[in-house]
C-alpha cells in the first residue's frame, strides 16, 4: 500500500501502546521519554507483565490501560502508586485504548494474532499505526490496506526490514522498482549443521546474535519463519508482487533491507542493530527526532557480507513464498500453525525441526478458502490452531 506524509509538524503527538511490556513496548516508550515535549502517552495495553505495567503507568501518566482480564486489573490496582487510570480488560478493552479519540498514533505490538482486533479498530478510528505486529498484515492485509484506505489510516511500518524498505522508497516512484531486498540475520543456527539442528534446545534457539527480542519472535528468528511472513507483510504494505521479494543473509544485521531499481542502482538503509530506531522513525514521521542509538561506525564494522538463505535447511522460507502464492486462507493457517508449534517448542513439546514440519502437516489438512471479513479470518486461524495442536499431540511429533 502508499504511504502518505502524516502527523502535524513539531506538536505534540499522543501514542497509545498495544504491548506496551513487550520489548518493542518498552523500547517505544524509551523514545518516548527522550522526547517529553513531542510525545505524551495517552494509553497502554498489556496482557501479560502487571507489574512491568504499574511501573510505566507511574511513569508516563496514561489516561487508559487495558490488561488481560478482571483479575489483572484489580492486581494493578494495588500496585499503581501515583494517580490510577481508567482501568480495561479483554480485547474489547485493547481495542478501546487503539481507538481512543484524541490518539494520533497508535503502535501496534502485541504479539500474534492476538493484536489484530485491536489494530482494526485503530484503522477504523484513522488513526496513524506504527506496526510492529507482521500477523496483522499476514492473515489480514487484503482486508487492512482496503480498510485504512477506506478510513484514511496511515500504516508506518516499524519492523527494521520494512523501515528500511519504507525509507529506501522514499522520493521514488514505485513503478522504477526492480525488487526489494529484505535482509535476515540467518540467527543462532546459520552456520550450524543440518544433522546438529535435531539437538538443538530452547536455550540454544533463544540465543539470537544480534537483536533483543521476545521468545516468539527470537524462535521465529532461528527457524527463519520471521522472514517468510516478512516477505507477506512486504507484499501488502508496498503493493510489491511476489516476484519482487528477494531475501538475503546478512549476519553482520546493518543493512537492514534495500530497493533495487531499474537503472540498476541499489538502495540500502544502514545502522546498527536497535529497534528504537525504526520505532522512532515511525513515531515522529515525517520527520526524524533524536535517539540514544549508538552511530554506525563502518570503519569499526569491517566487512559486510551477504549470502543466499539455504532453503533446505530453513524451509519456513519457502512454506512463506508458497503461502503466498497461493493467497486466500493460506497465510492465516501458516501463522496459527506456526504460533502453536513455537509454543510446543518451547514448553518442550516438539523439537526445534519440528516447526516447520508442523506447520507444514496442517497446511495440508486445510482446505484453502476465502478470507473476505474479519470472522472469517478468525473461524480459519481458530480451526488451524486445532488442527495444529491435533498434529502435536500425534506420535509423530511429540517428544516422548
Amino acid at each position: 500500500m502508499s504511504l502518505r506524509l502524516c502527523g502535524r509538524i513539531n506538536e505534540m503527538k499522543k501514542i497509545s501502546i498495544l504491548g506496551s511490556t513487550g520489548s518493542i513496548g518498552t523500547s517505544a516508550l524509551d523514545v518516548i521519554a527522550l522526547h517529553p515535549d513531542r510525545f505524551e502517552v495517552a494509553g497502554l495495553a498489556e496482557g501479560h507483565d502487571v507489574a512491568l505495567l504499574a511501573t510505566q503507568i507511574d511513569k508516563f501518566k496514561p489516561r487508559l490501560v487495558s490488561v488481560r482480564d478482571e483479575t489483572s486489573a484489580k492486581i494493578l490496582c494495588g500496585l499503581i502508586k501515583g494517580k490510577v487510570p481508567e482501568i480495561v480488560w479483554g480485547i474489547e478493552g485493547a481495542s478501546k485504548v487503539a481507538s481512543m479519540p484524541d490518539v494520533d498514533t497508535v503502535v501496534s505490538a502485541i504479539v500474534g494474532a492476538a493484536g489484530l482486533r485491536p489494530t482494526i479498530e485503530a484503522i477504523k478510528a484513522g488513526k496513524t499505526i506504527a506496526l510492529a505486529n507482521k500477523e496483522t498484515m499476514v492473515i489480514a492485509g487484503e482486508l487492512v490496506t482496503a480498510l485504512a484506505r477506506k478510513h484514511k489510516a496511515v500504516i508506518l511500518p516499524v519492523d527494521s526490514e520494512h523501515s528500511a524498505i519504507h525509507q529506501s522508497l522514499s522520493g521514488h516512484r514505485m513503478d522504477d522498482v526492480s525488487r526489494i531486498i529484505l535482509t535476515a540475520s540467518g540467527g543462532p543456527f546459520l552456520k550450524v549443521p543440518v544433522k546438529d539442528l535435531e539437538r538443538v534446545t530452547v536455550a540454544d534457539a533463544l540465543k539470537h546474535p544480534r537483536w533483543s527480542m521476545g521468545a516468539k519472535i527470537t524462535i521465529d528468528s532461528a527457524t527463519m519463519m520471521n522472514k517468510g511472513l516478512e516477505v507477506i507483510e512486504a507484499h501488502w504494505l508496498f503493493a510489491m508482487p511476489q516476484e519482487k521479494i528477494d531475501v538475503m543473509i546478512h549476519p553482520q544485521s546493518i543493512v537492514h533491507s534495500m530497493v533495487e531499481y531499474k537503472d540498476g542502482c541499489v538502495i540500502a538503509q544502514l545502522g546498527v542493530p536497535d529497534m528504537r530506531a525504526p520505532i522512532a522513525y515511525a513515531l515522529s514521521y515525517p520527520e526524524r527526532v533524536k535517539t540514544n542509538v549508538e552511530k554506525l561506525d563502518l570503519m569499526k564494522v569491517g566487512q559486510l557480507t551477504f549470502e543466499a538463505p539455504d532453503r533446505g535447511k530453513f524451509p519456513c522460507i519457502g512454506l512463506a513464498f508458497e503461502v503466498l502464492k497461493t493467497g486466500r486462507s493460506a497465510p492465516v493457517v501458516l501463522n496459527a500453525a506456526n504460533e502453536i508449534a513455537v509454543a510446543a517448542f518451547l514448553e518442550g513439546k516438539i523439537s526445534f525441526v519440528a516447526i516447520p514440519r508442523v506447520v507444514d502437516a496442517a497446511m495440508q489438512h486445510h482446505t484453502i478458502k476465502s478470507c473476505t471479513t474479519l470472522d472469517d479470518i478468525l473461524e480459519v486461524d481458530r480451526r488451524a490452531r486445532e488442527t495444529t495442536a491435533a498434529v502435536i499431540a500425534s506420535d509423530s511429533y511429540a517428544i516422548p
